[in-house]
């Protein structure tokens, strides 16, 4: 017996990586691939902390993923980069007292480092960082290109202002009136002026294409949700001096019951509304919500249907609107609840009909009439659509959808109504008044307004300045600097003054799949003949974290590169699956909770390719697992396993290669079925399953030949790679593992093998029979039969009927 050398993890791993590096292993050919296939996975913010097991569990399942691939004769480039702009470096760089131009390329070797040490599948040719000039110029060539379009543009907007960030948050970053970052920080209203996107006129296309998107159901969920089509219609509602007030509603059935009308104290018909007795208080209760934050407003102030605060706040203009279905007087309110920018900062109040209309008519006396009776006689507010309808004039006894499209129809012919579509979904503000991002690349003259830096100028590069802390002031630190801010206008050559606001980081990473194939080039953003070879992304996976924001502003950018003629797509991840989380003492990882675990110490001790297996046997991928140290020893035993019966396996005599026993063969090929499937479904846990019961029986059996051996490696290799490599070449194998071939499966011995069924009778489990796998229901009701304990309850009575599940189950009713 060969004595076999001990498994040092350390040692083959630092071997594998350095041959990878010199063969340039990982390195497709980009210009002439034979089956092009881009492997994506969501680039990391570089934290100073380091990549934490959350991220490495991403990682590597995506990394598998495109291993997997590769062995199945694909041409794999898997890039990888870093999303290293944005509010959380400048946060931390300002706690620690460094630059973030200092500090983000220190945290970026240190993430560099890990993701090499872990074995990923990387193209280092192509790794990219959105703080570089040669990316960022890019970045602010899309801006250009959406400003000349007329899809960039520039207004007033009542935002979230975060007092200690200085800056604007988005929507999702409040959590309770407070900053997502800061928990013990209030978060306020202002009025800025912002550069946005108009992703809006792109609603309906953003929610149809998800219907052929082959994505996650969960992703797919999330961002039809944060789309938010509503169909309804825009009412005409006038006062007696002649104005009009558009308002929509999703419930037109409903407009005989509207008794007041709500406008958002920020509406531009407010003041000339105010009646002269109210105006001091009305003013008094503006001024009360410019304090408050835009997500307390819809939904503490009463907002989504009656979630939050119970207490309504309001004040009565002190004059009237006609109803347009009925005429009759209505107050005319404004409150908090209501927004400018949802909708068209009107709404009808009918609160016989909607939770927060009938929380607000109750907290000030208002009128509650109902329109739509359910025969059950539920108490008010009743919010169905399928009652009938009273109280409505002609429309009496419709059913409440009937009544919709005729009452429309009906107040349309008066020029009172429009049908119309709406969406939750609002346009995309990019401006960030801080320091460490891009700035956008915009003039402002005061003879020719904004105007687009000339693309020979790019990039607008970012100045290194020392004092790059935000103040209370709401303007940039970049405008501090005369010597920067004031340039020249490229129109007219008056003085200018450059735009001081950054880009939101989430238009750096809104395109950085299209950069990866082409980072070498610096006279365009993507070479067109390699776009057109490695785009759109073949595989995207990544986190649901990022199911809105990322992936929608991504979807939206290529769009609008696709309409202005840039790229040939309009999707750019065609197919993705979202990943689960981590989770550690019942709880996902986090700073706050001191829970994150960071890899480095479990890969010196154990090996990345244990720890590689080690995650991804956690729990199903895309549902995500607990993290428990218990758990590593027995993926470590496995690979020892592996590593002594390929050992073995080089110590028996030279061509003496006995067929492998039945039982050894049949689960071998059972075993490459099992884990072609799970691997190409990331249940990876489960393919690692199939192939540790596999190991088990060949030793069982002694049968660690090298037919039992190699295609073993092979289907190894994407989840340990080092091992399956260094074992490869003990075998004999000069080129590397993963320019071999993904065993095939004998189907008629993968089938082959006794299973288990489950008798009943009359649904009552009396017995098991073995039988063989893909017997016939007469087969198994013979053998059912002949059982003893079964025969007991059957009783000589006559079976009237038999229900057989294919090898698992048979049901004798007697």
């Amino acid at each position: 017996m060969t004595q076999v050398p001990s498994y040092d993890p350390a040692v083959v791993e630092a071997r594998w990586q350095e041959r990878w590096a010199r063969e340039r292993t990982n390195e497709p050919d980009l210009d002439q691939p034979r089956r092009p296939f881009h492997n994506l996975m969501m680039f990391p913010y570089p934290s100073a902390e380091g990549l934490h097991v959350g991220n490495m569990f991403a990682f590597t399942g995506a990394d598998i993923y495109g291993r997997f691939k590769r062995l199945h004769g694909y041409d794999v480039f898997e890039p990888i980069g870093f999303d290293a702009f944005g509010i959380h470096s400048e946060n931390y760089a300002l706690s620690v007292g460094t630059h973030p131009a200092k500090l983000i390329p220190r945290n970026i070797e240190t993430f560099r480092r890990q993701l090499k040490r872990f074995g990923g599948m990387f193209d280092w040719r192509h790794e990219l960082s959105t703080t570089d000039p040669r990316y960022y110029k890019w970045t602010q060539w899309i801006f250009l290109q959406l400003f000349k379009a007329g899809i960039a543009f520039r207004k007033k907007a009542a935002v979230n202002w975060c007092p200690k960030d200085m800056s604007v948050v988005a929507n999702e970053q409040v959590i309770n009136g407070y900053c997502e970052r800061h928990p013990d920080t209030k978060v306020e209203q202002r009025f800025l002026e912002q550069w946005f996107f108009n992703i809006t006129r792109y609603a309906e296309r953003l929610l149809r294409n998800l219907d052929r998107l082959d994505w996650s159901d969960s992703t797919r969920t999330l961002q039809r949700n944060w789309i938010g089509r509503s169909e309804g219609a825009e009412l005409i509602v006038e006062t007696p001096a002649g104005a009009k007030i558009p308002v929509f509603t999703t419930r037109p059935d409903t407009v005989f019951g509207a008794t007041y009308l709500v406008l958002a104290p920020e509406h531009p018909l407010v003041d000339q509304l105010i009646a002269d007795e109210q105006r001091r208080q009305v003013n008094a209760y503006r001024r009360e919500v410019q304090g408050k934050d835009l997500v307390s407003r819809r939904v503490g102030g009463g907002g989504g249907g009656g979630g939050g605060d119970k207490t309504k706040t309001g004040v009565f203009l002190g004059s009237y609107a006609r109803n347009p279905a009925t005429g009759e007087a209505i107050p005319i309110w404004i409150a908090d609840y209501v927004l400018m920018d949802y909708g068209t900062g009107a709404i009808m109040g009918v609160p016989a009909h909607d939770r927060r209309d009938f929380e607000f008519a109750t907290q000030f006396k208002l009128p509650i009439r109902e329109v739509v009776r359910t025969g059950g006689g539920e108490p008010l507010p009743s919010v169905t659509e399928d009652g009938v309808l009273v109280n409505s004039g002609e429309f009496d006894g419709l059913s409440g959808r009937d009544a919709q499209h005729r009452i429309v129809a009906w107040l349309q012919a008066k020029g009172l109504a429009t049908p119309q579509v709406q969406y939750r979904l609002h346009d995309w503000c990019i401006s960030r008044q801080r320091y460490w991002g891009p700035p956008i690349p915009i003039i402002h003259c005061d003879r020719c307004g904004p105007v687009g830096v000339p693309e020979r100028d790019l990039p607008v590069l970012l100045p290194l300045i020392e004092d790059f802390r935000p103040d209370a002031s709401g303007v940039s630190p970049l405008a501090r600097h005369k010597e920067w801010y004031y340039v020249k206008c490229p129109q007219c050559g008056a003085q200018g003054r450059r735009e001081t606001d950054v880009s939101d980081t989430f238009l750096d990473s809104a395109w950085y799949y299209l950069r990866y194939p082409s980072t070498e080039f610096d006279d365009r953003p993507w070479d067109p003949k390699r776009t057109t070879t490695w785009l759109p992304v073949t595989s995207y996976i990544g986190g649901n974290e990022h199911a809105v924001l990322h992936l929608l502003y991504s979807r939206f950018i290529s769009m609008v590169l696709r309409e202005l003629g840039h790229v040939h797509f309009e999707e750019p991840f065609p197919k993705l699956r979202a990943h689960g989380l981590i989770i550690k003492d019942g709880a996902k990882m986090s700073k706050s909770r001191g829970n994150v675990v960071i890899p480095d110490s479990y890969i010196q001790q154990w090996g990345a390719d244990t720890f590689r297996m080690y995650l991804m046997f956690l729990g199903p991928f895309q549902e995500g697992g607990d993290f428990r140290e218990t758990g590593i020893v027995g993926i470590r035993r496995f690979l020892d396993k592996v590593w002594t019966t390929a050992h073995e396996a080089v110590g028996l005599t030279p061509g003496a290669s006995p067929a492998l026993p039945p039982d050894v063969a049949r689960k071998l090929h059972q075993t490459i079925k099992k884990v072609t499937a799970d691997t190409e479904s990331l249940d990876y846990n489960t393919a690692i399953a199939a192939m540790m019961e596999y190991v088990n029986l060949v030793r069982e059996q002694g049968a660690g030949s090298r037919q039992a051996v190699e295609p073993l490696l092979v289907m190894l290799a994407p989840y340990a790679p080092h091992l399956a490599e260094e074992l490869w070449s003990l075998l004999g194998h000069e080129r590397s593992i993963f320019s071999a071939t993904w065993p095939a499966f004998d189907e008629r011995l993968a089938a082959a093998g006794d299973v288990e069924v489950v008798v009943q009778v009359n649904g009552k489990v009396r017995g098991r029979v073995i039988v063989a796998r893909g017997a016939t229901e007469a087969q198994v009701v013979e053998l059912a039969m002949r059982d003893e304990s079964v025969r007991k309850f059957v009783d000589g009575k006559p079976v009237r009927k038999t229900v057989y599940v294919q090898d698992r189950l048979l049901n004798l009713v007697v």
